[in-house]
């Protein structure tokens, strides 16, 4: 059993029935196709190769959402009143899709083991400590974790915004819809620690270089 088939034995998924389920694998597909294309455009498509598409819902009210190395995708409810729209719901998913293939998790998990691994290999350390190696993958991805969205370094966030931009551009959803999404998502509250404090970028830095970056993005927007 992998780690994406154990997370969805041990929580609830939304029937696929359910129109926000319907929804979120509409979404999924459309970015998912406008990332094989983008990479064959560059002639990276090998960079894909193991990918087998996978999205599901969650019926959590937790402010998240995940994709694994492999392309597997989660989205949990409680992040859908923040993305309102279809649309919304494709700055989310573009930017967690943009994270794993430019494979920021993998390279978390990387410095994850070097700093609890004490430098073991993988394969040593999931046999030595198998708690210890899972706990790693699972922080590595955002996997469960409150506002896991924020985990990222300022570097890769930025990374992500850009590339998920380009994907849900790509995939028929307007770019000019995720500065709204992320001002929702700063005007969800509590305390936020200086930038220079952070790992990731304020909310105004990070809204204000989507808008410099939003014409290079809407230069692949073909609306549906």
């Amino acid at each position: 059993m992998t780690e994406y088939d154990k997370f969805l034995s041990e929580s609830k998924p939304v029937p696929a029935s359910d129109q926000r389920t319907v929804m979120v694998k509409r979404v999924g597909q459309r970015i998912a196709s406008a990332v094989k294309q983008y990479f064959s455009q560059k002639g990276q498509s090998k960079l894909l190769e193991g990918y087998d598409w996978e999205f599901n819902l969650v019926n959590e009210n937790t402010v998240n959402a995940w994709c694994m190395p492999g392309g597997k995708v989660v989205v949990y409810t409680g992040i859908l009143p923040i993305t309102k729209d279809e649309t919304g719901l494709a700055v989310v998913m573009g930017h967690e899709i943009a994270h794993a293939v430019a494979r920021h998790g993998n390279e978390r998990m990387s410095q994850g083991m070097l700093v609890q691994g004490a430098g073991m290999t993988l394969d040593v350390l999931t046999s030595q400590k198998p708690a210890l190696t899972r706990g790693i993958f699972l922080q590595s991805f955002g996997v469960g974790s409150q506002l896991g969205m924020l985990a990222y370094g300022r570097k890769h966030e930025t990374e992500a915004d850009q590339l998920g931009l380009v994907f849900m551009a790509m995939a028929g959803y307007d770019p000019g819809a995720a500065p709204d999404f992320w001002k929702r998502m700063g005007a969800l509250g509590g305390e936020k620690p200086p930038e220079l404090l952070s790992t990731h970028p304020s909310n105004e830095t990070r809204i204000k270089n989507i808008r410099s970056y939003l014409p290079e993005a809407q230069k692949y927007y073909k609306k549906r």
